[in-house]
């Protein structure tokens, strides 16, 4: 049973408990999938012996990575969830994005740095044309703020340990023993602060307040919470870029794509 469909696809292989996530539109953003999946699952496996925190690869097969039919996918227990769960409070998302990074900490597999999205993101703007939603000057400009924003953020020279790589609030579970993290696809090594950001930039898309990530950066705790703004506008930037580049394979991902946009123009205005 398909339980969600995005830039991937999650199956549900009724009866047993056990999600397959079938990499879609994702895999046009790397040359080897089968490497890139595989640390993943390295990290999944990693942090599955040391917190629960994590939706861990299955144990019931070989997790992967595994191809078909030309698509790649990895193979993970299936944990009972809330899909209608009410937004987590500000603290205990602080807390347990604080506790993820405390158990990645000691991950000792090679990771792709940061900069590897900054990459993913050059390589996007090249593919992207004008349309109703982005025009030529739109590209240009981001493609000029990427390489503004490269120092501080996608080669800083903060402490570099491992990172989720896309922490934000559709990653976690509500589950009985509390939140969850999943989709570990972005794994890579950079500043904690990457993950910091992402989290409240979800938190900000989804219409919380100042407030709200007041008291979440206080829950995180330091060090990670100062500096944040050129972290911010990385991830506005991503936003932007990734969300123009679905729309153009998923006509539905253009709401989506428009807001980023008109976000960031508002921001650039101001």
């Amino acid at each position: 049973m398909r339980i969600a469909a995005g830039s991937n696809v999650l199956v549900h292989l009724k009866p047993a408990p056990v999600v397959a996530r079938v990499m879609t539109g994702t895999a046009v953003l790397h040359d080897d999938p089968e490497q890139w999946l595989g640390r993943e699952v390295a990290v999944g496996a990693f942090l599955a012996g040391r917190t629960d925190l994590v939706v861990p690869p299955t144990d019931i097969l070989p997790p992967g990575p595994h191809e078909h039919d030309g698509l790649w996918m990895t193979l993970w227990q299936f944990v009972p969830h809330d899909e209608q769960a009410a937004t987590p409070e500000p603290r205990e998302l602080g807390r347990s994005l604080r506790g993820l990074h405390a158990a990645l900490a000691d991950f000792p597999g090679a990771l792709a740095p940061l900069s590897g999205i900054r990459d993913w993101l050059e390589q996007l703007l090249d593919e992207l044309r004008p349309s109703s939603v982005l025009t030529r000057e739109d590209i240009d400009s981001l493609r000029v703020e990427l390489e503004a924003l490269t120092p501080a953020v996608f080669e800083s020279s903060l402490p570099a340990q491992a990172l989720h790589g896309d922490a934000s609030m559709s990653n976690l579970l509500r589950t009985d023993i509390g939140l969850v993290w999943n989709d570990l696809e972005d794994v890579c090594a950079g500043p904690v602060a990457w993950d910091v950001a992402g989290l409240v930039a979800s938190a900000s898309a989804r219409g919380q307040s100042a407030k709200f990530s007041e008291q979440l950066l206080a829950a995180y705790g330091d060090p990670g919470v100062k500096g944040l703004e050129t972290f911010l506008e990385a991830h506005a930037l991503y936003d932007i870029v990734w969300q123009a580049s679905e729309a153009r394979r998923r006509p539905r991902a253009m709401k989506r794509a428009t807001a980023s946009l008109a976000r960031w123009r508002e921001r650039r205005a101001g």
